[in-house]
């Protein structure tokens, strides 16, 4: 297709977001880069808002996905066939995982397995309640919007779900709310979109013993920050606790669509009665996308990648000191340097990505930039592009 029709045809055709997409044309990724159509290499500090765990076209994973696809794609709906892939997956995450994590459901997106998650609390408990948090973020599909901690991104799309109830992240004084009326407390590891905002003074160690007290689920969002991305496989596990129910998505298939939650094998079971098919998903489990995750799993525990976070951390820490950069917010290779307004960030993200750096911003706190680049960045490309954004913020 030639250049001048698919950015046309693009902004004619394809469905938008904002009123804002820059229609930016892409030719090939590979790496730590993506090629536009203009010739010039992009490096990407954005990783597909942290979907590419490693980075664009990553051998192992395009290997499994090619072989995968010559044996067969989609058979049958979802957890009727053993299919040799999917098993394969959910019992590596077995293996990887603390007890009593030891059953996967996989789904189609991060999205989807929230609201399999709500049902499952639901269903488990017998109880109607859900909690979530201010500021909170968790998909946009009905369910998920419903516990989104921003009145302004629901407004438009009321009525939702009832039976919402929402709390501080890290304030004790608000773990009260969590009473046995509640069926399952929504908590993202470190709140995405509210700015990398991490957990503080065993928060989350305090949460989870609230749970436990009053016999609901603690449900963990690790949609983002799972896979490697904060130098443990998932981020509780630098918190010293096990949720009920943990979430994920995003980067677990290396850039293909997925989602999954995993629970107690027991707890699992109230889905398949009463009634039968409590969830249920045509595409969720698909064998291509299955071999891709497997691929990033094993890749990421035989690999070096997660040994080298907290290195790369630091030097990004290390580098990105500047006048008009307040903080730092996150952990990992999940950093939000926050700018002065929303306004500035947003052009300082334009001016970076004219200089060849892809960056971008929060959905909530636009004021933070987003860095959650390839878990396979190296230290000349970290280099590289926190000069790119230094010249922008000296300019």
């Amino acid at each position: 297709m030639d250049t001048s029709d698919l950015k046309r045809d693009f902004f004619k055709y394809q469905a938008k977001t904002t009123h804002s997409a820059s229609g930016f044309e892409v030719d090939y990724a590979k790496g730590s880069y993506i090629y536009g159509k203009d010739g010039k290499a992009y490096l990407d500090f954005a990783a597909g808002v942290s979907a590419n765990t490693l980075g664009h076209s990553f051998p192992r994973i395009i290997d499994a996905i090619k072989q995968q696809a010559e044996r067969h794609l989609h058979v049958m709906v979802y957890g009727e066939y053993a299919q040799e892939m999917p098993v394969r997956l959910c019992k590596r995450l077995a293996e990887v995982l603390p007890d009593p994590l030891d059953t996967t459901y996989l789904v189609n997106s991060g999205t989807e397995a929230i609201e399999a998650s709500m049902k499952l609390a639901k269903r488990y408990t017998g109880r109607e309640e859900i909690i979530a948090c201010k500021d909170a973020y968790h998909g946009n599909t009905q369910g998920s919007l419903s516990l989104a901690g921003r009145e302004e991104k629901k407004r438009a799309f009321r009525p939702l779900l009832p039976m919402i109830d929402f709390i501080e992240f890290n304030s004790e004084a608000d773990l009260n709310k969590i009473t046995r009326k509640t069926a399952g407390v929504v908590v993202e590891t470190i709140q995405g979109a509210a700015g990398f905002r991490v957990p503080e003074n065993d928060y989350l160690k305090k949460l989870k013993n609230r749970c436990e007290e009053v016999g609901a689920l603690l449900i963990l969002d690790e949609i983002q920050p799972g896979f490697g991305r904060t130098g443990k496989l998932f981020a509780f596990q630098h918190y010293d606790m096990i949720p009920d129910v943990l979430v994920m998505g995003k980067g677990m298939a290396g850039g293909m669509p997925v989602g999954a939650f995993t629970a107690s094998a027991e707890m699992m079971d109230c889905l398949s009665h009463h009634p039968s098919l409590g969830h249920v998903t045509t595409f969720g489990g698909n064998p291509v996308i299955a071999a891709a995750a497997l691929a990033v799993l094993d890749e990421l525990t035989e690999g070096p990648w997660m040994g080298q976070i907290d290195q790369k951390e630091k030097l990004f820490r290390q580098l990105l000191v500047h006048p008009k950069i307040k903080e730092v917010h996150g952990r990992g290779l999940m950093l939000a340097p926050e700018l002065e307004s929303s306004d500035y960030a947003i052009k300082v993200a334009e001016r970076c990505m004219e200089n060849g750096l892809i960056i971008f911003w929060l959905m909530y706190s636009i004021y933070n930039l987003r860095i959650t680049p390839p878990l396979t960045i190296s230290e000349d490309e970290i280099r590289e592009g926190c000069e790119i954004l230094l010249n922008v913020l000296d300019e």
